[in-house]
């Protein structure tokens, strides 16, 4: 899941100086929300040696060696701890980590930037850095999916407290691709619990999808799954109630007509209990 990264726009120009300060959440490198927001800005017009520090680190990251950028970020922090340089360069130490793929270092400088400057203006960018950090490390489905669920989680996070920001738009989406990626894991194992028969424990991971990712693109196949599991232990109410709302909510798709089949070579019809959690699950009372 890794996403193509670009060369800071402007800063790759030699003698190009940008006043610090001056850019909000949404208006410099708008176009891309990984890239880091004003912190990103020369020393202009600095002979102090914490400029210089700063400005050298910049230049290591022009020329997209982030390792050592990273390291001399962290020099600038190191050796100048009070000085507003030092607070730009935690930001750019997560960014120059996340560059270089080294995630963990990202998030830890992320995280001391939200803990030594929550209400900065920046801090947006910090926390949208740690979910980005999280998201690209998601494996397949067949693995482990503590990643995802840590991406979803600091996703929702930067939704929740910066709405309408640039980085909220971004992360809703990936917040959706997300639980997408954990509903699939949810109807893998679920398939693997059905094919050897253990129905209970099949309907359980179904019902996860249908309650807790109902938003996703396995819905559909999870509502199927569950009509073939109640009916083969012949709870078929349920069977014929997830039929139901299959259809009403899905009705081309290709699991309704597999979950009506199913109903029909039992002689019963698609057909709604008012009372089952799936009817309750998506609020839905059909006219039959």
């Amino acid at each position: 899941m890794k996403l193509t990264r670009c060369v800071l726009p402007g800063l790759a120009i030699a003698g190009v100086l940008l006043v610090a300060g001056c850019s909000s959440l949404s208006s410099m490198f708008s176009s891309d929300p990984r890239q880091p927001p004003g912190e990103a800005t020369v020393a202009a017009n600095t002979d102090e040696e914490v400029g210089k520090l700063y400005n050298e680190a910049l230049t290591l990251m022009n020329n997209r060696d982030f390792k050592k950028a990273a390291a001399k970020f962290e020099e600038v922090e190191r050796q100048h701890p009070y000085s507003s340089w030092a607070r730009r360069a935690i930001l750019m130490t997560a960014y120059s980590n996340y560059a270089r793929n080294a995630y963990p270092e990202a998030i830890g400088a992320a995280q001391r930037f939200i803990a030594l400057h929550p209400g900065n203006e920046h801090a947006a960018y910090a926390y949208y850095l740690i979910g980005l950090s999280y998201y690209e490390q998601i494996t397949d489905v067949g693995r482990d999916q503590e990643m995802t669920e840590r991406a979803l989680a600091a996703l929702e996070e930067v939704v929740r407290r910066f709405p309408g920001t640039l980085y909220a738009k971004d992360a809703e989406a990936k917040a959706l691709l997300a639980r997408d990626h954990l509903a699939g894991k949810e109807m893998e194992i679920g398939r693997y619990y059905l094919n050897r028969h253990a129905y209970v424990a099949a309907i359980n991971r179904f019902k996860k999808v249908v309650t807790d990712y109902q938003q996703t693109s396995h819905t559909p196949e999870a509502l199927q799954r569950l009509t073939e599991a109640y009916m083969a232990l012949g709870i078929k109410s349920e069977a014929q109630t997830a039929a139901a709302v299959l259809g009403h909510n899905f009705p081309s798709s290709e699991w309704y007509e597999d979950a009506y089949k199913l109903i029909k070579s039992d002689g019963l019809e698609p057909r709604e209990d008012k009372e089952s959690w799936i009817s309750k699950a998506f609020n839905t009372i059909l006219p039959f």
